[in-house]
């Protein structure tokens, strides 16, 4: 019987049976990572859902009309301050992804290993999304150091990627 936790390695790649090759996967790291930065850390969808969409300007929307929410009692004043977060963390998240993007192809010029590579990318993946929840719903200023150290693990996976593939090239 197969060991569930050297199973899930293969499937990511980061791991191989002996004399196999692990798949790559930079290009599927390379979409979902796309897909999260700038689709579903979007805080348009519920802004839509508490009627605070305004398609003429949506990047203006929680500054010209989330206070007017708050004071009619339309959303709470939490709710106001989750969504500029969210808005804050998917604008990181895109600006962000450059750097990522960089980081995979030149991995990939590189020759590094699949392992390599996806390793990278699953670090980079894990590292954004808790990013993004804990700038999202972390309230607390002691407790919002646990974002920081998120950012810079995903930097820090970039960083670790372009030192390895500079070794190669």
């Amino acid at each position: 019987m197969t060991n569930p936790y050297s199973a899930l390695l293969s499937i990511l790649g980061l791991r191989a049976a002996p004399g196999q090759v692990p798949a790559n996967h930079a290009a599927g790291f390379l979409v979902v990572n796309w897909a999260f930065a700038f689709g579903i850390m979007s805080t348009r969808a519920t802004k839509i859902r508490l009627g605070l969409d305004h398609n003429v300007s949506p990047r203006e929307d929680l500054s010209k009309y989330g206070e007017a929410a708050v004071q009619s009692g339309k959303i709470s004043r939490r709710t106001l301050d989750r969504l500029k977060r969210q808005e804050a963390a998917h604008a990181n998240a895109q600006e962000g992804y450059s750097l990522f993007v960089a980081a995979i192809l030149v991995s990939l010029y590189a020759g590094l290993p699949n392992e390599t590579i996806n390793t990278v990318g699953a670090w980079y993946s894990v590292s954004r999304v808790a990013y993004s929840l804990l700038y999202t719903y972390i309230e607390f200023h002691h407790l919002s150091y646990l974002r920081s150290v998120a950012w810079w693990s995903g930097n820090i996976s970039c960083i670790y990627a372009l030192v390895q593939a500079s070794k190669k090239l």
